[in-house]
């Protein structure tokens, strides 16, 4: 009840106008020519440039024509419906809202355990709905979020009440909390044993418990399910080494598992050999992929497992590192990490945009797009990673992703060409999710 009503609080202070941007939603939401029986208003966007993210090429001018929450028409010139909504964006790219698949919602800058520790689940959750808002507000009309991190599935309640209309946020696919081994990866290790300090994750040791450990998570409203396949790491002398913390037959269990009621297993994985077992079981992607072999890139080609390459998070940990040796550690990782995305890339692995927001500041991790095209993407594949093979991964392919007829209105506008200047990505301008408009 706790965290219903703190929701409720929040929902309150954002449909009141607290916010800047509830009043683009009262304009859509009150218009006094739209009522129930009628169509709702059609808007009409128009920018400098429209990109087609599939192709690469770029309408100038564009527009776009949005009725009832789904894109209609799009071209140089679209219909201007009467009685509609003309919005110019002026020097600006209309794109497709971008997709992150790899956030933490319940995580803010600051010690992770800690925040297990001294934050209640309610309080969480507050911080987790206002993560949700920063990230929309940044052009993330859709997310996966990859465990609350000692939560449990409060998760379900943020992204209920997206769903709902009683906050604003992207659109949520969410795993819970994600699952580990008894003294491995988010185990609170370092604590004194004796205080019973709570882990950041959900205890499975064996095939038998993760099952019943999925089957737990699916009940509490998860949408896909989270491992934690590797770690702790550790590189010398240029090479990392990873430990496993299930075997194949185990991540295989859990994949035909998850698959039984018609959902999908997502691993964190660094490098092998747990990001092989991962690939021969199945799982629908491997997030982090610091390192991954010739046989199990071949694999992730062949089955379209989706890498999570996650390069902001390795950038942001290696500049505020609590030490210099912690830093230059995190420097170490993040260059191997790099050398590694190009022999990825030149081997076909598919891959889709994830920052692992939530220790580092939510509504910043364009910055991923920056660090894709550094390391060798081009400005256009890094934007397919964050739209198109994002809405793949996240199951809503031929609903979001591109900028299409039929398809639903999320929609973003950023200044000058992003396939120019990628770091665009940062500067969003205009937002809409759903035909509603939160950012203009």
């Amino acid at each position: 009840m706790a965290v219903r009503r703190a929701l409720a609080a929040l929902a309150t202070f954002v449909l009141s106008g607290a916010l800047s941007f509830a009043p683009a939603i009262q304009a859509q939401t009150n218009d006094p020519q739209s009522t129930p029986a009628s169509a709702p208003r059609a808007i009409v966007l128009h920018a400098a440039r429209l990109l087609d993210v599939e192709t690469g090429r770029t309408t100038a001018p564009g527009e776009i024509l949005v009725q009832g929450g789904l894109i209609v028409e799009v071209g140089a010139k679209v219909n201007h419906p009467h009685a509609s909504e003309f919005i110019d964006l002026g020097d600006t790219t209309l794109l497709p809202g971008l997709i992150d698949a790899h956030v933490h919602l319940f995580l803010h800058p600051g010690a992770e355990d800690l925040q297990t520790v001294q934050e209640s689940v309610p309080q969480r959750t507050i911080l987790a709905a206002l993560a949700a808002r920063d990230d929309l507000l940044a052009g993330f009309t859709a997310e996966r979020d990859m465990g609350t991190e000692g939560a449990g599935s409060a998760d379900t309640a943020v992204r209920n009440a997206i769903d709902q209309g009683l906050i604003p946020g992207p659109r949520l696919r969410i795993s819970g909390n994600a699952i580990s081994i008894l003294g491995g990866h988010e185990d609170a290790i370092g604590y004194n044993p004796e205080q019973h300090v709570l882990g950041n994750a959900t205890y499975a040791n064996n095939s038998a418990e993760l099952v019943t450990a999925i089957r737990a998570e699916l009940k509490e409203g998860a949408d896909f399910i989270k491992i934690y396949e590797t770690g702790p790491d550790k590189i010398a002398d240029g090479r990392l080494t990873t430990p496993y913390q299930y075997t194949e037959e185990e991540l295989a269990t859990a994949v035909r598992e998850a698959a039984r009621t018609g959902n999908r297993v997502a691993v964190h994985a660094m490098g092998e050999p747990g990001t092989l077992y991962a690939a021969r079981a199945g799982v629908e992607s491997i997030d982090h992929a610091l390192q991954l072999s010739d046989e199990t890139m071949r694999l992730m080609r062949e089955k379209q497992i989706f890498a999570v390459p996650t390069f902001t998070i390795f950038e942001y940990f290696a500049d505020h590192a609590a030490t210099p040796a912690q830093g230059a550690r995190d420097r170490q990782l993040l260059d191997l990490h790099a050398q590694e995305f190009k022999k990825q890339l030149a081997a076909g692995v598919p891959f889709a945009m994830g920052s692992d927001v939530g220790p580092f500041p939510h509504g910043t991790q364009a910055r991923e797009f920056v660090l894709m095209v550094k390391f060798g993407m081009s400005p256009l594949a890094a934007l397919q990673a964050g739209t198109l093979n994002g809405a793949k991964l996240l199951g809503w392919q031929n609903q979001i992703g591109v900028l299409k007829p039929g398809y639903d209105a999320d929609i973003i506008a950023v200044p000058g060409d992003p396939l120019q200047d990628i770091a665009a990505l940062q500067k969003v301008s205009f937002v809409m999710k759903d035909g509603v408009i939160y950012r203009k």
